[in-house]
């Protein structure tokens, strides 16, 4: 099996900043590509960042230059530096990973959200 874990959210003053990390453990061949997502209360889920396996970022328009994605490719594990959150930040976030398994399947994994509250 696979999994996602992610650590780092919390409550932060608007302008301040959070890292948030998620790591996939378990039995995993080959990441294609990892990414945040984020839902707001009564929402729909959005794209926040991408970055493919070869190191390659993609950002949703709003987020551009505030937010950075980053990768540990030997520990599985991919970053979301928010810098200048904005209230309209909050939002549960979600890491994503489509991978192949080590049985040569390909699959799409989330992890359980951690939730980023941007207030003062």
């Amino acid at each position: 099996q696979v999994q996602l874990v992610e650590f780092g959210g919390g409550l932060v003053q608007p302008g301040g900043s959070l890292r948030l990390s998620c790591a996939a453990s378990g039995r995993i061949f080959s990441i294609h590509a990892m990414a945040w997502y984020r839902q707001a209360p009564g929402k729909q889920r959005e794209l926040v960042a991408t970055i493919l396996h070869n190191g390659s970022t993609r950002y949703a328009d709003s987020m551009q230059g505030r937010f950075t994605i980053s990768r540990d490719p030997a520990k599985n594990t991919v970053f979301l530096q928010m810098n200048n959150l904005k209230p309209e930040d909050t939002a549960v976030y979600y890491c994503n990973a489509d991978l192949t398994d080590s049985d040569f399947k390909f699959n799409v994994y989330w992890g359980q959200g951690t939730q980023v509250t941007v207030s003062s």
